[in-house]
């Protein structure tokens, strides 16, 4: 493999306590290793060659002192972010999800934010059009939240490695 191709994969950096904190270059999970500031957790088959050293790729590391977590903010809003939070699938029937519907209706006051937007069927969503989901005849199958924004960042990415996955919360809350 290509060192340029390698260098542009990404490593999940964790804290200490082995919560996760971000996703990184290879490049800099590299300088993290070479200077002694992260220990590799887990490692991809291949190797980067220098005039001196030989490592492997990392895929997780682990930084070996505290930081102060970054501010959190909240991972934005965008419509493939909230159909893999609710798993690809209509809120209201089940079905295959096709577009977004607001809960509570834009035109009623309703906000574009997590907590008010989930995945549904192109059915539900003409059933329900701008109708207060007190008043219709759906219920969500799940209560909309905000996940946490490298949650959403990890699953936007296509192949997350298998290894990431005890570290990243899930997208899918596990209770429904």
């Amino acid at each position: 493999m290509a060192v340029d191709s390698v260098l542009s994969e990404r490593t999940l950096l964790l804290d200490v306590g082995f919560r996760p904190l971000s996703i990184v270059s290879v490049k800099r999970a590299l300088l993290l290793l070479i200077a002694d500031k992260a220990e590799m957790i887990h490692e991809r088959d291949e190797i980067v060659h220098s005039e001196r050293l030989d490592l492997f790729v990392p895929s997780i590391v682990r930084l070996r002192y505290p930081v102060a977590a970054p501010y959190r903010r909240r991972a934005p809003l965008h419509r493939k972010a909230v159909f893999a939070r609710d798993g690809y699938q209509c809120q209201y029937c089940g079905g295959q999800a096709e577009c977004i519907d607001h809960v509570h209706p834009r035109s009623k006051g309703g906000e574009h934010e997590w907590e008010n937007v989930v995945a549904c069927c192109r059915r539900c969503n003409a059933a329900k059009g701008d109708t207060l989901l007190e008043f219709s005849r759906f219920k969500l199958r799940k209560t909309p939240y905000a996940p946490e924004p490298i949650a959403v960042a990890a699953a936007l990415r296509r192949g997350v490695p298998a290894e990431w996955e005890s570290y990243i919360p899930t997208l899918l809350p596990l209770s429904a």
